[in-house]
This record gives structure tokens, sequence and C-alpha cells, in this order.
């Protein structure tokens, strides 16, 4: 009797060692298979990885191009022929979608949100620069669905996959809203020289745009409530500018009324600073 129970006891110590080694082994097969497929992982992070830095350089260049297209268009203020400014920032703006077609061509095949932080400042100072230019020429808002007709780079057709870029709403909202800041900027360049109807004029568009924002409210982006207030400050001053226009502008002297309307700017951000 003891001999049998020693030998089942060996056995059962035997099976153990077994399952122990089994284990062992299995461990070691899934280690095996972990370090086989690092490199994979690795390659498809540093791809990643680049890609979105190539995706930050290019919003950078749009950034810089679409301001230096947004200095331009503010010397139509200036300037006798307001065509030909228009049509320099013209062919700034096709340099403009030039990255971004090149944007376009880095997202193919690409889960477009997975990258957007990479790219949306970029994105909205371009929203911001034509939107400008087409509030020059035509004195309305540029809709979402004109500003995405023009990146449009490689149509349908029959053996030939489609190239275009879409702006979000996000970002077109975003963008429109630092319009506004262009907009009370060329307000009071005008006045210093001499245009009396473009500050109504922008002063009536202004209040449109405030309008429309408002109706989103607090339902829309974090990022659009954020940018209301700096709207708002804009319009104040747009604002301010007409009434002195309309019940001082007899008083004061033309070439003087830059100089007014720039210090009482002044004095409203400080006012609002210490608020």
């Amino acid at each position: 009797m003891l001999t049998y129970i020693s030998h089942a006891n060996k056995a059962l110590r035997e099976r153990e060692r077994e399952r122990e080694r089994e284990r062992e082994r299995e461990c070691i097969r899934t280690l095996s298979l972990y370090m086989s497929t690092m490199p994979v992982f690795q390659q498809e992070l540093d791809t990643k990885h680049d890609k979105h830095e190539r995706l930050v350089k290019l919003s950078r260049d749009i950034t810089i191009e679409s301001k230096r297209t947004i200095f331009l268009l503010h010397r139509v203020t200036s300037v006798p022929d307001v065509e030909e400014v228009l049509t320099e920032a013209d062919l700034k703006l096709d340099g403009v979608r030039l990255n971004i077609r090149m944007i376009a061509e880095e997202l193919r095949g690409e889960d477009l949100h997975q990258f957007h932080r990479a790219f949306t400042p970029g994105i909205q100072e371009y929203v911001e620069a034509v939107s400008f230019h087409h509030f020059i020429r035509h004195r309305t808002l540029i809709s979402l669905e004109e500003i995405n007709t023009k990146l449009v780079f490689i149509k349908e057709a029959v053996g030939r996959p489609v190239l275009t870029f879409q702006v979000t709403p996000t970002d077109y909202l975003l963008g429109v809203a630092d319009l506004t800041g262009e907009l009370m900027r060329m307000c009071i360049s005008s006045v210093g020289n001499g245009d009396m109807d473009t500050p109504f004029q922008v002063s009536m568009f202004l209040r449109q745009i405030h309008d429309g924002f408002s109706y989103i409210g607090n339902t829309g982006p974090y990022e659009v409530s954020k940018k209301l207030h700096t709207l708002r400050q804009s319009l104040s001053k747009v604002e301010d500018a007409c009434y002195t226009l309309k019940v001082r502008g007899s008083e004061i002297p033309k070439h003087m009324l830059a100089d007014v309307f720039s210090s009482r700017t002044a004095m409203m951000d400080q006012d609002e600073g210490v608020a």
C-alpha cells in the first residue's frame, strides 16, 4: 500500500514538473512572438511620428504664407489699384494651396482626425486669409463649400485616384473668428485714408458674424466659444469707430481720425485688461 502511494505521489510530482516545463515553453514562445513583432510596431510608430513632423512643418509654412497674404491685403486701404493687390494675393494663395496639396498627399489613406492637431493651425490661418481676400473683393463671407471647392487637386476619373482636402467645420469657424480681428484693423486703416464707407460695411458684416456665432453658443466646439470673446472685442471697437465717425466725424480732421481711433482702441484694451 505504501509503495502504491509512493508511486502515485511520484507520478503526480512528475506531471506537475511537466506542466511547469510546458508553461515555461509557452512563455518562451510568447516572448519570441512579441520580440519578432516589435520591429514591426517600431516601424509603424516611426512612420507615424515622421508623418506627424512633416505635417507640422507644412502647417508652419502654410501659416507663414497665409500671414504674408493677410499683410499684403491690408495694403488695399492705401493703394489706388485694389485689383492689383488682390491679383498678387491670388498668386500667394495658390502657393499656399500647393502646401495643402502636400498635406492631402500625406493623408492619403490615413485617418484625418488622427493627425488633425498637426496641421489645424495652418488650415485656420489659410481660412482667415482666403476669407479676408473674399470679403475685400465681394463684401461677403466665403462659405465652407467654396473653400473646399478650391482644394480639389485631382478630380475623379477612370483609373486615377481622387486627391482632395476638406477643411473641417471647426477649422472654418475658427478661421472666420480670427478674420474679425483683421477686419477691425482694416476698418481703422480705412478711416485714416479717408474712407468713411468701409467702417460701416465692416460693422454690419461683423454684427452678422457675431449673431451667427451667438446661435452656436456653448453647443459648438470648445475652441469656438473661446474665440467669441475676441470677436466681441473686435465688434465693439468697430462700432465705437462708427459711432465716432457719425457723431464727431465733422469735428475731427480726416488726417487725425486714425490717431483718434488708435488711441481710443488702446484705452479700450486697457479697460478690458483692468476688468
